[in-house]
């Protein structure tokens, strides 16, 4: 019954920073965005070019991500993309540092994380396989 994945929701710490890195540097479509005053927050609606959309709210007083990348709850956002090392060249032209590209040992694919204003980690994942025969450590 499951046909994919229609949004995921983060909560960030400084709506005006997040919304520039989403919107402008990662170039994500801007839906909707509303402001609910009894809560105090905002709501930002973006979508990638598959329909896939992200969900970005601020809440007053959230508490911090506990931990880098291993906390229990949601590990790292993963972005399908055709080429991970032209991509990590087009994050790093934006300002944005990005991990070594590195190569799952598992599946052979190529994958780089980089993180967002608040430390959430994303990732850019690759559909073609690795074919240097180097493995990720």
């Amino acid at each position: 019954m499951l046909r994919g994945v229609h949004h995921i929701a983060i909560i960030v710490s400084d709506y005006e920073r997040s919304k520039a890195f989403y919107s402008e540097k990662l170039e994500l479509r801007i839906v909707a965005e509303t402001h609910r005053a009894e809560r105090d927050s905002w709501k930002l609606d973006l979508e990638l070019p598959d329909g896939t959309q992200l969900e970005m709210f601020t809440f007053p007083g959230a508490p911090e991500r506990p931990s880098y990348p291993e906390a229990q709850g949601l590990r790292h956002i993963a972005f399908r993309v055709g080429d991970v090392a032209a991509t990590k060249e087009w994050l790093e032209a934006k300002g944005i540092d990005v991990e070594d590209v590195r190569i799952d040992p598992v599946t052979r694919k190529r994958f780089a994380f980089f993180a967002d204003p608040d430390g959430l980690p994303l990732e850019i994942y690759s559909d073609e396989k690795a074919f240097d025969g180097t493995i990720a450590p």
